[in-house]
């Protein structure tokens, strides 16, 4: 038996010490701060209503983070587009501003029924809402608040704006 545990502690040590061996990359950190996020996330989840009365607010900011082109094709009006790829502490400061406390609303593709372009479902795991959600607290961005609900984009109440338009 031990000459079978062998290989396979041997096999394992090598995966195990990839995890740590990028200095670039924080996976305990990733955890720490999803784990963090969670329960903050879940009372900031606001209806449709809630969502467009608040976006009406002076210097609220609603951001779109899905790629450039899908926010072409369509978004929800008054929207400004930064793509999740493309977050950094200097993309952020540049269309957040330069206060951290600023209240920012964010949706994204599984925020609507419809499943089609611009707006495909995402595997629901994988959500765009959940790493844009982390992603802007993790930069120090803590007054985040999400689109709760699945809307058909169609609804005059959402305010969305096509390219077609």
């Amino acid at each position: 038996m031990r000459v079978l545990l062998l290989p396979l502690f041997a096999l394992a040590t090598p995966l195990c010490a990839q995890d740590g061996s990028n200095p670039l990359i924080d996976y305990a950190g990733f955890r720490a701060l999803t784990s963090e996020v969670q329960p903050v996330r879940s009372e900031r989840l606001v209806s449709l209503a809630q969502f467009k009365a608040r976006a009406a607010r002076p210097d609220v900011l609603v951001l779109d983070a899905r790629s450039a082109q899908a926010f072409k094709e369509g978004h929800i009006a008054g929207a400004i587009n930064l793509p999740l790829p493309d977050f950094t502490a200097e993309s952020l400061a540049e269309i957040i501003g330069t206060n951290p406390d600023r209240e920012i609303l964010i949706y994204c593709n599984n925020n609507f029924t419809n499943n089609r372009r611009p707006v495909v479902t995402k595997a629901l795991p994988l959500a765009l809402n959940i790493q844009t959600f982390i992603n802007l607290y993790g930069y120090g961005y803590k007054n985040v608040w999400e689109l709760g609900e699945a809307v058909d984009m169609d609804d005059p109440r959402v305010g969305w704006v096509s390219a077609a338009t």
